[in-house]
């Protein structure tokens, strides 16, 4: 503070500072400020006074001055507030925030009177109310009674930091612990309040309450929570079953209740820990459930369970009661046989099922009640008891047809229920008899005979049977009934086991006892059976066989006989032996020597018996088993053309039959699921569309169990040839030994069938060609370059059309890089806003790989000032290297690009020079001479860095000038010059010119010497010998059409160029391309080192003052153009140029060969921008029709490598990169 503001100003001293100051009073501070303390969004006043205010009063705040005005613009809620002429200098700050927390200075400004003085600073302290505070504890799961929980509350946002309070039910809690943090914004503070509190099943519903406050509040803020706690429900109790004893049948109806719990309880119902219901009513606090139950004896003893639990219980609580059921027997059943014969015991029992109580049983016949019984009690089904009684008595025959009753009875259910049956009592039948033909009477075998058998007596009526020799005859006729008996017909047609068979028949009843009567016959028959028998199991041919037929029994003996096919034979026959039936039998032997022929044929056997004068006869099928037999007739060999069908027949036989046959070819078997191949019923071979593939001996091998037998069957199959190529593609190192080989697939091969062809466009020597089978065989010695390329190999057996294929020779060699002017200079400005491209170019075999260098080191591409970009196009591949921002201190060097591959390498030296005047051409020669005129050829050498042209001088031997011509168009390798006289010899000279300046002349200053021939007849035409070519206009028509054109605009352009060369050398700006630069615009040339200068911004101007040009011919010589300071004139960089048409690529001739690069965006050539050709010729310092010619000599062939899509590229031209997008560091240096 000022030593004069801190006195105290009263009355007795007014004297003495008038005499100090006289008319200049000192400012001073009446009432400084103070610190203020206010609650946010109130108004706050920091007051001021100042005493003879005669400088400007200002607040600031933080250092920061709010203004002198009253209303403070600027700040809304700020103004300074009170009687200016009392020096009242008061800020008031409205709807205080926290942003406005701060320090505060009143300040006046220093007058002419007084110096300035500063108050002290105070603060302004805000209050900020904490927000509505809220819980942080989990309520979405309830609280269980007994566990405990920490709940936390946080009151948000405040200044300074709130108290919390927590509160059950409006109980104060206590043991909270408090900390804060930082809040959501600076200076706020947020309040942690936590507690644990113990849940009880009383707080379930109370509030929980969270009280803050601070001193920016009146009254505090508050948040409530309700709690719900879950506690478990109460015992449940079972209404309804006040007696146990529960008869079956009733439906019992059963009420569960149980009281309490959160939530209130679930209710589940068993019976027997098997789950009833489960549902629940909720009424009053309580949970009820009601069930009904249907009581069957199965209930009896079961255990009825309620039980309620909620998901806090420990464990459920549950109520049972056991159930005891009154039921009666399910069944009565009287078991046991209620027949018996007279005399015998009857055995019956009576069941009844299981019951509760147990059920008492009593007996009775007819009305008689039996005494003899046997009762047993036991466990039953349902918790019941079982009851059974056995009764024993002996039966008589008046008691036949008597009732017999069981009688159950419960005393619990008062039930009784019987089940009786009726007595059934056997005696036997008395007498029987029979009625047949006399015994001892032969009868014929297959008569007819009736047996009758009667039987009398017996309960009940007896049963007749028929028995022979003691078996029952099943064919009997049905029993017939009479009065107390019945009889039964046996009615026979006889046959041999008739002959003294014993008949009897029998009466019986269920009484038990049989009687009988017998009778027997004597039967005639012939032989029963015919039986050939073998030893051998099985024939095989070549066996001696030997036949045994054995002759059933027959009554009387019969004669045996053999006979196979027409011939009978007398076998070897045995005694006769006595046989079945009473009959006799004969055994006889015949032997056969066996062969295939006899397979399938029967031998007979005949039994013959002269008394009945019949015959029995069976026959021996012969099944002589042998291996597969080939028929004679088999073919073994078969032709067929080739995409016809053949069928190779099979003609076997064999026993078993069963014939497996299967198919080989070439050592595999022939597959049934090959759709080519088809095997038919007979075992042949069908192959459809036959091939070359299918040709060669197939052999089958048949077999079955005998044995194998196999044949070999050619399939001779002719078809045309086809041949292919054993190694494609071929390579070989130059200067070695290629063998191309093709190889044939044909039937027949014949001598001399291979020949050779090159498809290449010019003649090349073939090589030696030779055969060896079916390989036709080329062989070049010495491969040169010229040998690389297509071979076809044509193959001929006079079957059908040659086949022919075609083959690849590569030949590899060590990378050629493409030298001469145009590759070794590239040429760029090195002030920092231009790109340079060095392109190197390889032709190779097998891949190319490129390394550069800079000066002897090796380029570091990561920097990225430097990008390298290959392409490869068959066996020719190119490198380009982009500089950005070239710098002449940096990037005028020598760049070395080195082309290897497995085979060599070669090194290219590309030298990266300041723009300048171009190089002189080479190559100079006549091209074309008439009588009038003379067509030349050059070679153009290096452009300098920027758009060239050429210029023809010539001179007739006898004249000290020279004439010159401006080449046309302006960018051409040729021109042909007119208007010359017959007879008469010229000296001709040709050099370049660019916007810098122009070259010596070509091949260092030599002169071309050509004498005009004769004029010809009036019928000659005279031509040019230049040849066409399809991308650019016919030299012939150009001569022609434009010959007077030439002549005149020739000498216009002598005119025009020496005043541009004058306007060059006399103007003291800069001049490029031979326009002086105008203000806003650019006119450099951007074809000779494809540069883009790209950037809009105006060169350095400092820089522009020495701006160093290299002269790209003597590293020593370095011209400096300087600019005047006073000048206005602007170098802008021609960054809005985009060439309109596609790029084209340049040409580069070495040695008569042109050369073309792959990239063809790396040289662009400009377009006439108005699109008329001869528009602005001489004022533009762009050539318009230039590139509308093409420049290759006329012996010149197109590089096998280059790609001929340059004109529809046009969308590969990219907008040019603003070099202000680079960093500054990378934009190069200004020298």
């Amino acid at each position: 503070m000022d030593f004069f503001s801190a006195w105290i100003v009263s009355a007795s001293s007014l004297p003495f500072l008038c005499l100090i100051l006289g008319t200049h009073a000192q400012q001073a501070f009446r009432s400084e400020p103070r610190n203020v303390t206010v609650r946010m969004g109130f108004t706050a006043v920091l007051r001021c006074e100042v005493l003879r205010a005669s400088g400007t009063v200002q607040w600031g705040k933080d250092g920061l001055l709010l203004g002198p005005q009253r209303s403070l613009p600027g700040f809304l809620h700020y103004s300074m507030i009170g009687n200016p002429k009392r020096g009242q200098y008061h800020l008031q700050i409205e709807k205080a925030t926290l942003e406005d927390e701060a320090f505060y200075t009143c300040q006046v400004g220093q007058s002419e009177s007084s110096q300035a003085i500063v108050s002290s600073s105070v603060w302004l302290n805000v209050l900020i109310p904490p927000s509505k505070p809220y819980f942080e504890v989990d309520m979405e799961r309830p609280w269980v009674a007994g566990r405990k929980y920490v709940v936390t509350c946080i009151a948000p946002d405040a200044k300074p930091e709130a108290e919390i309070t927590l509160y059950k039910d409006g109980v104060e809690l206590t043991g909270t612990e408090s900390f804060t943090m930082s809040g959501s914004k600076d200076k706020l503070l947020n309040t942690h309040a936590k507690v644990t509190v113990t849940a009880l099943s009383s707080d379930n519903g109370r509030q929980l309450a969270c009280h803050a406050n601070n001193r920016a509040l009146f009254r505090h803020v508050e948040t409530t929570m309700a709690m719900n706690v879950y506690f478990p429900p109460q015992r449940p109790v079972i209404l309804g079953l006040e007696r146990e004893d529960v008869k079956a049948g009733r439906t019992l109806v059963l009420e569960c209740v149980s009281h309490g719990g959160n939530p209130l309880a679930s209710l589940r119902w068993t019976k027997n820990k098997e789950v009833l219901s489960t549902t629940a009513d909720v009424v009053e606090q309580k949970s009820r459930s009601v069930i009904r139950l249907k009581i069957t004896p199965a209930d009896n003893q079961a255990v009825v369970s309620c039980e309620s639990d909620n998901l806090v219980s420990p464990s459920p609580l549950s109520v049972s009661h056991t159930i005891n059921v009154l039921f009666e027997p399910a069944e009565v059943t009287l078991w046991g046989s209620s027949t018996a014969v007279e005399g015998q015991d009857l055995n019956l029992f009576c069941y009844a099922s299981s019951s509760n109580p147990p059920v008492f049983i009593r007996w009775w016949l007819g009305y008689k009640e039996l005494n003899t019984t046997v009762v047993t009690v036991e466990e039953g089904d349902n918790g019941g008891m079982i009851t059974t009684s056995n009764m024993t008595h002996t039966v008589s025959r008046e008691e036949d047809g008597l009732k017999l009753t069981c009688e159950a009875f419960n005393k619990g259910t008062q039930f009784s229920k019987t089940q009786s049956t009726t007595l059934n009592v056997y005696y036997p039948p008395q007498k029987v008899w029979l009625e047949t033909p006399p015994q001892g009477v032969p009868l014929r075998s297959g008569t007819t005979v009736r047996l009758m058998c009667f039987s009398t007596g017996g309960n009940p009526t007896g049963t007749l049977t028929w028995f022979k020799n003691g078996k029952v005859v099943t064919n009997a006729l049905k029993q017939m009934s009479f009065n107390r008996g019945g009889a039964r017909e046996l009615l026979l047609v006889l046959t041999a086991s008739d002959n003294m068979a014993a008949y009897r028949c029998d009466s019986t009843n269920k009484a038990m006892q049989t009687i009988s009567a017998h009778t027997q016959l004597m039967v005639h028959f012939r032989a029963l059976s015919m039986k050939i028998s073998s030893r051998q199991e099985e024939l095989r041919r070549g066996q001696m066989l030997t036949l045994e037929c054995q002759a059933g029994s027959s009554n009387p003996k019969a004669n045996v006989s053999w006979s196979l096919g027409g011939l009978r034979f007398q076998g070897a026959e045995q005694p006769p032996q006595s046989a079945q039936f009473g009959g006799v039998s004969v055994h006889s032997t015949l032997s056969l020597n066996l062969s295939s022929q006899l397979h399938n044929q029967r031998v007979i056997c005949q039994s013959y018996s002269r008394v009945l004068e019949e015959a029995t006869n069976t026959f021996f099928k012969l099944n002589v088993l042998y291996p597969p037999e080939f028929s004679p007739e088999q073919p073994v060999q078969i032709q067929v053309l080739e995409d016809n069908m053949a069928t190779i027949p099979l003609l076997v036989s064999a026993n078993p039959e069963g014939v497996c046959c299967e198919w080989w070819y070439r050592g595999k078997p022939v597959k049934e699921g090959n759709l080519q191949y088809h095997k038919s019923d007979e075992n042949s071979l069908e192959i459809k569309n036959v091939t070359r593939k299918n040709a060669g001996v197939y052999r089958v091998m048949c077999s079955n169990d005998e044995g194998v037998n196999e044949i070999s069957i050619k399939l001779d199959v002719q078809y045309a040839p086809s041949v292919k190529a054993e190694k494609d593609p071929v390579v070989v190192n130059l200067g070695k030994t290629a063998d191309l080989i093709c190889v044939a697939d044909a039937n027949p091969i014949i001598s001399g069938m291979f020949s050779w062809k090159w498809l290449g466009e010019e003649e090349t020597e073939m090589g030696e060609e030779t055969q060896e089978d079916e390989s036709g065989l080329l062989t070049i010695h010495n491969v040169t370059r010229a040998h690389a390329g297509l071979y076809q190999c044509t193959a001929n057996n006079d079957i059908a059309s040659p086949a022919t294929v075609d083959m690849q020779l590569v030949v590899q060699f060590k990378p050629e890089l493409l030298k001469g002017a145009q590759w070794t200079k590239v040429a760029s400005r090195g002030d920092g806003s231009s790109t340079a491209e060095l392109v190197c170019r390889a032709e190779g075999i097998p891949r190319v790989d490129f390394s550069w260098e800079k000066n002897g080191l090796l380029m570091d591409f990561a920097n990225p000032r430097y990008e390298e970009r290959t392409v490869k196009d068959g066996s020719f591949h190119t490198s380009t290297v982009r500089v950005l921002n070239v710098s002449a201190s940096l990037d005028y060097a020598i760049f070395s690009c080195t082309a290897r591959n497995s085979r060599g390498e070669d090194t290219l030296d590309i030298q990266l020079v300041s723009t300048n005047h171009p190089d002189p051409p080479s190559m100079f020669r006549q091209l074309d001479v008439s009588h009038d005129s003379v067509t030349l050829e050059w070679i153009p050498g290096f452009n300098g860095g920027l758009r060239q042209r050429f210029r023809v001088r010539y001179r007739w031997d006898r004249s000290t000038s020279f004439l010159y011509m401006d080449v046309f168009p302006p960018g051409a390798a040729f021109f042909t010059v007119t208007g010359l006289q017959p007879i008469t010899t010229y000296n001709f000279s040709v050099n370049a010119l660019n916007a810098m300046g122009e070259s010596g002349y070509a091949d260092n200053n030599a002169v071309l010497t050509v004498t005009t021939k004769g004029r010809p007849d009036l019928g000659e035409v005279p031509t040019v010998d230049v040849p066409e070519s399809p991308d650019r206009l016919p030299v012939y028509l150009t001569v022609v059409g434009v010959l007077l054109l030439f002549y005149s605009l020739s000498i216009f352009f002598g005119v025009r160029w020496k005043i541009r060369r004058g306007q060059t050398g006399a103007s003291g700006g800069s001049m490029l391309d031979g326009k002086k630069s105008e203000p806003g615009g650019s006119s450099q040339s951007t074809e000779g080192n494809s540069n883009e200068y790209e950037s809009k911004e105006k060169i350095n101007v400092a820089a522009q003052r020495t701006l160093l040009i290299d002269s790209g011919s003597e590293t020593d010589s370095h011209v400096y153009e300087s600019y005047a300071a006073e000048s206005s004139h602007h170098y802008y960089p021609t960054g809005d140029y985009i060439p309109p048409l596609s790029p084209l690529a340049e040409e580069m001739r070495r040695l008569g060969v042109t050369q073309l690069p792959v990239d063809s965006q790396s040289h662009l050539y400009e377009d006439v921008r108005d699109g008329d050709l001869y528009q602005d010729i001489l004022s533009s310092p762009l050539p318009s029709s230039s590139y509308l010619f093409d420049q290759r000599l006329h012996h010149e062939r197109r590089l096998p490598g280059y790609p001929q899509q340059a004109a529809g590229r046009v969308g590969d031209v990219r907008p040019p990169r603003r070099e202000s997008d680079l960093p500054f560091e990378l934009r190069g240096e200004l020298v």
